[in-house]
């Protein structure tokens, strides 16, 4: 394992649940495990997410993707992300396609690194499946923090054409009433959920439906994935990167690379079913923290 080192986190707050905060947490909790400090004072290294107002230290930066909504402010948007990136030791992006999006906006620079987005298998392990009443062949599942991109409707659409007429499909997350119009008995929205509970409602489904749009490297579908769900996703974006081997990736039409109006995302007219073509990505948060480690300790020397 190499060394330890004082490490800051910056900009992460550990007491909330959005998809980069609980990340962080995952990833904090195991460096701890591997004899690393957390400390703000005098650290070795830093590690920035999303962006830091510390550059004049090492600082290693992991993007969460940036802003390419053109019905958005963004370019003012991604000027303090733009500032972090040109200014930091390194730049950890989630995703090739991620990678791609930066170079694009930000321009091209040393010291990028893609590192997939990991989860705790011994968690997960320890969770037992929620108690549907239902086989777990039954039961399809989806979960967002639902805003347009993410397509709620198409999931639904998709578990409609591809389950029989006694399978259930769960709705985790907030917003999802708002998102959908279509009415079916099938489909139960429970609302949002710890990080435990939502393992939970995996681990007692079979399938994992995850349509977003132009996603980055969704913490859902790599949880999904650990908890024994086959995974439906896009085509476009980061999401089949993660998705695993077996998943079935419902193909788009291929996104240029620029900008996009994100929530105003094209509608699937028909779910044309590929295999994954992505080769299967370790998604072990203790692989994934050992990878930040070798990075910080290069920037820290």
């Amino acid at each position: 394992m190499g060394t330890s080192m004082k490490i800051q986190f910056e900009n992460v707050d550990f007491n909330s649940r959005s998809g980069p905060n609980g990340f962080g947490l995952k990833l904090a909790r195991q460096f701890v495990q591997t004899g690393h400090e957390l400390t703000n004072e005098n650290p070795e290294v830093r590690l920035s997410f999303i962006q830091s107002v510390n550059n004049f230290s090492p600082t290693v930066l992991r993007l969460d993707g940036i802003y390419f909504n053109s019905a958005q402010d963004w370019e003012s948007m991604n000027e303090p992300i733009k500032r972090s990136y040109d200014h930091a030791s390194a730049v950890v992006v989630q995703s090739e396609f991620d990678k791609k999006l930066v170079f694009r906006f930000f321009g091209e620079r040393e010291n990028v690194f893609v590192i997939h987005n990991g989860t705790d298998i011994g968690l997960i392990d320890k969770i037992k499946p929620a108690p549907t009443g239902l086989s777990r062949e039954k039961v399809w599942m989806c979960a967002s923090s639902w805003r347009p991109h993410k397509r709620l409707q198409e999931n639904v659409r998709l578990f409609q054409e591809h389950a029989d007429p006694d399978h259930v499909m769960i709705v985790a997350g907030n917003c999802a009433k708002e998102h959908l119009t279509i009415v079916d008995d099938r489909v139960k929205i429970i609302g949002d959920l710890t990080w435990e509970q939502m393992i939970s409602c995996m681990k007692a489904s079979s399938n994992f439906i995850h349509l977003a749009w132009l996603d980055h490297c969704p913490n859902v579908v790599v949880d999904a994935r650990m908890s024994g769900c086959k995974i439906y996703c896009s085509s476009e974006g980061g999401s089949c990167e993660i998705a695993g081997t077996n998943a079935a990736i419902v193909r788009e039409e291929p996104w240029k690379i620029g900008l996009a109006r994100l929530y105003e995302p094209p509608l699937i007219s028909e779910f044309l079913i590929d295999q994954n073509e992505f080769p299967l990505t370790a998604i072990d948060i203790e692989g994934v923290a050992e990878k930040y480690s070798k990075i910080l300790r290069n920037v820290s020397k």
